[in-house]
């Protein structure tokens, strides 16, 4: 059995030191965490297997990935750092791996034109990829829409609806169905963050990413309200995934990436250690 990820989020502002880390709740009321170089050393001695560094404003902003910063980062850290905010074309992708990045995960442009994700994959190669999908519960059931109905903890019908630039905005557009899409435009990887959990400490999201575990051949890495080790076991167990990224529980020292994993290794969760 293949090994589950431990993925700790740096989501990064621009301000007056050039990038801060910083935490919220659904994306709002962002408080600071610390300097993303710092915080990623940090991860990078814990053991983490991958970092991830989204600037959660850039898109929003209309302004280019801070990559000064991605630099600094990546001359830190080696483990697989994936980023994201703001990539909008094949040349910002090319630019992103040339400062050290090992994948790019693209949101906002790839909803605005898929036909990116194909480009990007046909020239770096799917491996280094990833579409991030932020979606919200949508409990508005309307029988003549192509939408994935799935039946929510309380026995609610919902379907997932994709949002971009950084949440702010919704489409229309369902998450399995744009899951399904980017997969066969050659995506060799999907972030979901489910914007009804992020940083609510109440646990993954599990119909929405069993759904995506099960229709999707590419590995789901699960984003969005993790509290505790125990939330990631249930990710993996009960929604399936094959990564966990987590952000607060990081940053604030409630726990750290050996806790986490020492407390999956006892539950039978085959991880790096």
């Amino acid at each position: 059995m293949l090994t589950k990820r431990i993925i700790p989020c740096l989501d990064v502002t621009l301000d007056e030191s050039g990038g801060t880390v910083v935490k919220g709740v659904e994306f709002v009321d962002l408080i600071k965490a610390g300097d993303p170089v710092e915080l990623a050393k940090r991860y990078n001695l814990q053991g983490a297997d991958e970092l991830v560094f989204l600037d959660i404003t850039a898109s929003h902003e209309g302004r280019s990935t801070m990559v000064d910063v991605i630099e600094r980062t990546a001359s830190e850290v080696f483990i697989p750092l994936t980023v994201g905010g703001g990539i909008n074309s094949v040349e910002d992708v090319r630019q992103i791996l040339r400062a050290g990045a090992d994948k790019v995960t693209i949101n906002t442009a790839a909803v605005k034109n898929p036909q990116l994700i194909k480009e990007a994959s046909d020239i770096f190669g799917s491996q280094c990829i990833v579409t991030a999908i932020d979606c919200r519960r949508n409990t508005n059931i309307d029988n003549n829409q192509d939408k994935t109905i799935l039946t929510l903890e309380d026995g609610t019908p919902a379907w997932y609806e994709v949002v971009i630039y950084g949440g702010r905005e919704p489409t229309g557009i369902d998450a399995v169905q744009w899951a399904k899409k980017v997969e066969e435009l050659g995506c060799g990887e999907i972030m979901l963050t489910s914007m009804d959990r992020d940083g609510t400490y109440d646990g993954f999201d599990i119909p929405i990413t069993l759904a995506l575990s099960e229709a999707l051949e590419i590995p789901i890495i699960a984003s969005g309200g993790v509290g505790n080790p125990q939330h990631m076991y249930e990710g993996f167990v009960n929604g399936k995934a094959d990564a966990a990224l987590a952000a607060s529980i990081f940053h604030f020292g409630e726990y750290t990436v050996g806790d986490t994993k020492e407390y999956l290794r006892k539950k039978g969760i085959p991880v790096r250690l």
